[in-house]
């Protein structure tokens, strides 16, 4: 293994081009950096939350709400599907999170029970045929309708992802960079947003639900009714952001909704000068929207954001191009977030935040500092150890291929654009005492061999080749326990695996084969009688 073969020795030098290329980024100035050609590496070191400051936030998917929004459409699902068949009912309501309906002709009941199973409910995924909706039959006119369970908790667990994709959508949006967004427990994410400063701010782009949806005013309701929070069947009473009401009555059933949409963009409106919303639908939006304003000119439809009604202008001719704009009262940055909000989709259930916390960039650099200390401390009280054990020549060489190691990890994680937190750093002090780890299993084994009477070069060998095993299996162990820490841990957890995953890797390269060249040359040179290290 004493053998210098080109390619280690290429190898070698490649490898510390590559550390100190992708490595200086992150020691010189920022004007410096942006100075420099367009081909030289610029990427730098993303710090964490407890390094650069930031913003912290525990927020729960309100999973009950899914489930109620579910109920509320199933009920309109089932009116609209007997009514297009003439079948009369009564009795239609939601009962302790199930649906029970009265068929007024007995006769019909069957019937009845048969449309509602063919058009409600969707198909249960690795089941063929089956529904996540039940319905049953009671008594001579009843009908029941209820859910699967664990069609529903299926539901409840893909609404926390589709959460977590669209916060993170969101919040790239908003040009954060490096965010970190996981799942905690059943329906907890967990946010932490580096750099960021406000969580309120992050909370208002994150936590509101953005549900936008296009419905019909009911002209036909009773006003008096409506003020009293009465509405006619298949329609509901919204709030009004502005307007000569303060509510107004629409249709359930939205025409058009926001997951249609293509894109969204803060404009200014070409007449008023006002911050307005435009966006723009996808064909089906587009064709759906047409068909809609075309059949229903003089009448009034309504813009609905969660809940609440922003507009309800009058329908005056066909739009059939598939884009328009929200009126209100807007300002830039309120029309920017609410398009940065629709962009990114609508949240499949509500939020709640349970706990928030700012870390300031004094702690972080604090944080910065005590890591940079501890890291010199480590690396100091490495190099008098392997001087001290082994000597100026291989405790030098093996001090050489820690620092290209270190070259190694710092040029790695700048180019994976991977983030470095506290544990990180910690993690960073364990890959260096490990690096040396393999070195002292190295001498140690040359030691032995020389003490045994074999010759220089062929004990210099057997440090290396008797060695390798037992530097493998540790490294192995140490690997697979990082992979487990990186899968089932969280943020801080998860950037200790990962910086000590790397670390590994480039410890095992350095430790054996940088040593390894720095030796061969040095025996090439110097042709010893014995090591200095006996």
């Amino acid at each position: 293994m004493m053998n210098l073969s080109r390619w280690k020795v290429i190898a070698v030098v490649l490898s510390v081009i590559f550390g100190v290329l992708f490595t200086l980024p992150n020691l010189l100035p920022q004007q410096t950096l942006a100075s420099l050609p367009s081909f030289f590496p610029k990427q730098t070191l993303n710090l964490g939350l407890d390094l650069q400051g930031g913003s912290y936030l525990l927020l729960e998917v309100d999973t009950d709400a899914l489930r109620a929004e579910r109920l509320v459409n199933t009920v309109e699902d089932a009116r609209v599907t007997l009514t297009g068949e003439r079948i009369a009912f009564s009795n239609l309501r939601q009962q302790d999170g199930e649906i029970t309906l009265t068929v007024t002709d007995p006769d019909q009941q069957a019937e009845a029970a048969s449309l509602l199973r063919n058009n409600l409910g969707a198909p249960i995924a690795g089941n063929t045929g089956g529904s996540d909706v039940l319905v049953r039959t009671e008594g001579e006119a009843g009908i029941r309708i209820s859910f699967v369970e664990d069609a529903v908790n299926a539901e409840a667990a893909r609404a926390v992802e589709q959460s977590i994709e669209i916060i993170r959508r969101r919040i790239d949006e908003l040009g954060t960079k490096e965010p970190t967004i996981i799942r905690q427990g059943v329906n907890r994410i967990v946010v932490q947003a580096p750099g960021e400063s406000d969580p309120e701010r992050l909370k208002d782009v994150i936590g509101q639900t953005a549900k936008l949806t296009f419905q019909m005013v009911d002209e036909t309701a009773d006003l008096a009714a409506a003020a009293q929070g009465r509405a006619p069947p298949g329609s509901e009473v919204l709030p009004m952001e502005e307007g000569p009401t303060p509510f107004i009555v629409v249709r359930r059933r939205a025409v058009v909704s926001g997951e249609m949409l293509t894109d969204a963009r803060q404009a200014f409106d070409q007449q008023t000068g006002q911050p307005v919303v435009s966006f723009r639908f996808n064909s089906q939006g587009a064709r759906r929207f047409g068909e809609v304003t075309s059949a229903n000119i003089g009448k009034r439809f309504a813009i609905v954001l969660d809940g609440k009604v922003i507009s309800a202008p009058t329908i005056q001719s066909a739009i059939t191009g598939g884009s328009g704009q929200i009126t209100g009262s807007f300002t830039p940055e309120t029309a920017n977030n609410l398009a940065v909000l629709l962009r990114a989709g609508a949240l499949p259930a509500p939020l709640t935040v349970e706990e928030q916390r700012t870390v300031g960039a004094e702690l972080g650099a604090d944080a910065v500092r005590a890591g940079q200390i501890s890291t010199g401390v480590g690396f100091v009280a490495i190099l008098a150890f392997m001087l001290v054990a082994y000597g100026g020549l291989f405790g030098g060489i093996s001090v050489i291929a820690l620092l290209i190691n270190g070259l190694l990890i710092i040029a790695v994680m700048s180019v994976t654009q991977a983030t470095l937190t506290l544990p990180g750093i910690a993690g960073l002090i364990l890959t260096l005492a490990v690096a040396v780890d393999a070195n002292v299993l190295i001498y140690e084994r040359m030691r032995d061999e020389i003490r045994s009477g074999r010759p220089v070069i062929s004990a210099m060998d057997a440090g290396f080749s008797r060695a390798m095993t037992t530097i493998i299996d540790a490294n192995v162990t140490t690997i697979l326990a990082a992979l487990i820490m990186f899968q089932f841990g969280s943020g801080p957890v998860r950037g200790f695996a990962w910086t000590l995953s790397i670390g590994v890797v480039t410890s095992v390269f350095t430790a054996v084969l940088v040593t390894q060249v720095l030796l061969a040359l040095w025996f090439r040179a110097a042709r010893p009688k014995t090591l200095p290290i006996v």
